[in-house]
């Protein structure tokens, strides 16, 4: 991107007052709730009775749920809180039929697209016998609908500006269609040359999918910015709009993938969104940094299905064939693995990707460094990250120094303790906010869509794609030492040593981490 370019941060009233809308439902409701307790307190005798036996009914049913332990504890103590309140809201908001039956037409739909997938025997063999440590983890990303491709090129981007160079330098090539999704769309310089470089392409024939989270583009997108596109030409979708299930709070599952495929034969992902701070035409929290991958090869179809499979998701229309799609080269046979994966709230208490990066830490033998915004991780995920570094294994840790949310910063902090009293090494990025989500140890790791946190694990709809090849793992870790060299480490006597009034807020917003 040009240097000499300033971008800005576009806001738009039309996506305020849509906002605006839903959250004055949802306090709506949530007046209802305490009016309706607050009215019920007059029948104190019945109702503490009624409140006692619900009480114990819904701490068995959370107990016995299959769903994660932070989870469970959040609503518990919201249950505890506010005794009759919290079981209103736990009956409306936590187990709710309605999403039961979202999630139904979603799976049914990812299933569909599931059938689209090979799987490679011959291949398989082939990684077990280069990477016989690695195999279970292959073998087990397979169950989970994760085929393993051979035959790859794999580019890694440090930063935001390179990989948007590089994609457009793709788009320019583009001969039958392009695949687009993002879950920020802000209007801006970046978005300015996105817009005239697709329409151009619209001209000479290509097909252009266009896919976004609403809750994404509603602030930063103008009121008619969809039907404007459709209007030019373009074929747009719009995941989960914040209007719908208001009732339920489903609007709380969002689709935080990133991907854009050309012509079936160069594939896409990482943190990156579609607007000008994301390649620093813009400050808004220091220097931005994110990181991404270009695939160019057999795996580029295993983006291209997890495109498909949310863009149906995001219509009641007929079931799509996916073969038209398909890539359009034949690629030199290589050994550079990739497995492409995601998932969602619809997986729910099945996370596929949580399981995967605890065996990225599982299998690491001398190195093992991470890359987050936002590092709010379970017991269980803590406790693999500190089994690691007593076995011997370099765990580090790069979290932001500058941070877009001041409350997940303050968890993020917290979760710091038990990790650095372990030997965990965690450094924070001086420059601004690094945004980058990766994952690597010695001879494999994933870059992709995916925080460390429970809003990605559970709440969110991520991708990345899984490498195994060291050569591309050896490019990745240049450039996280290098931003080590550039970054604060912190130490666990500073930690111990942050202000009283911190460590009684951290305390408080940590009961409910997985509800932020």
């Amino acid at each position: 991107m040009g240097n000499h370019e300033k971008g800005m941060v576009k806001s738009y009233l039309s996506g305020f007052l849509r906002v605006a809308l839903v959250a004055a439902l949802v306090l709506l409701q949530f007046g209802v709730i305490i009016w309706l307790s607050l009215w019920l307190t007059s029948y104190t005798v019945y109702i503490y009775s009624i409140i006692e036996i619900a009480s114990i009914i819904l701490m068995i049913g959370l107990v016995n749920a299959s769903k994660s332990q932070s989870y469970k504890m959040s609503w518990i103590c919201i249950i505890l809180i506010l005794p009759l309140t919290g079981h209103i809201m736990y009956a409306l908001w936590g187990n709710s039929d309605i999403k039961n039956k979202i999630e139904k037409r979603t799976l049914y739909k990812l299933r569909h697209g599931n059938t689209f997938l090979e799987y490679n025997e011959k291949a398989a063999e082939e990684f077990t016998k280069k990477y016989p440590t690695k195999s279970r983890m292959m073998r087990f990303m397979e169950s989970q609908n994760f085929p393993l491709f051979q035959n790859n090129e794999v580019s890694y981007y440090p930063m935001g500006e390179n990989t948007f160079e590089a994609i457009f330098a793709d788009i320019r090539e583009a001969k039958n269609f392009i695949f687009i999704n993002f879950f920020i769309v802000g209007e801006g310089v970046l978005w300015d040359k996105m817009h005239e470089l697709l329409k151009q392409k619209i001209k000479e024939g290509v097909d252009v999918y266009f896919m976004y989270d609403d809750f994404g583009a509603t602030l930063r997108t103008s009121k008619y910015f969809k039907r404007n596109l459709e209007e030019e030409g373009f074929q747009v979708r719009v995941f989960n709009p914040i209007h719908q299930y208001t009732e339920k709070l489903y609007m709380n599952y969002r689709s935080h993938q990133k991907i854009i495929v050309v012509d079936g034969n160069v594939g896409y992902t990482g943190g990156m969104n579609l607007a000008d701070e994301y390649v620093n035409l813009v400050e808004r929290f220091g220097r931005w940094k994110d990181n991404a991958v270009r695939v160019e090869g057999d795996a580029v179809w295993g983006l291209s299905v997890i495109f498909l499979q949310m863009w149906e998701v995001c219509s009641e229309g007929p079931l799509m064939d996916y073969t038209p799609f398909k890539p359009t080269k034949s690629f030199p046979k290589n050994d550079t693995y990739c497995q492409v994966i995601s998932d969602g709230p619809a997986n729910n208490p099945n996370n596929p990707i949580e399981s995967v990066y605890k065996q990225v830490i599982y299998y690491a033998k001398k190195y093992l460094y991470v890359t987050t915004p936002y590092l709010v991780i379970e017991e269980d995920m803590q406790e693999a990250l500190i089994a690691a570094v007593k076995s011997g294994v370099d765990v580090r840790i790069i979290t932001p120094y500058i941070p877009d949310k001041k409350m997940v910063k303050l968890l993020t902090n917290y979760n710091y303790g038990k990790l650095l009293e372990a030997g965990v090494r965690i450094f924070e990025y001086l420059p601004g906010f690094i945004h980058a989500k990766t994952i690597i140890n010695e001879d494999c790791g994933i870059v992709g869509t995916i925080n460390m946190d429970y809003r990605s694990f559970y709440l969110h709809y991520e991708c990345g794609v899984f490498m195994c090849n060291r050569d591309v793992i050896d490019v990745i870790k240049a450039d996280l030492m290098d931003t080590m060299k550039i970054s604060r480490e912190v130490t666990y006597e500073e930690w111990k040593a942050r202000p009283l009034h911190i460590k009684m807020v951290q305390r408080i917003i940590n009961l409910f981490a997985t509800l932020m």
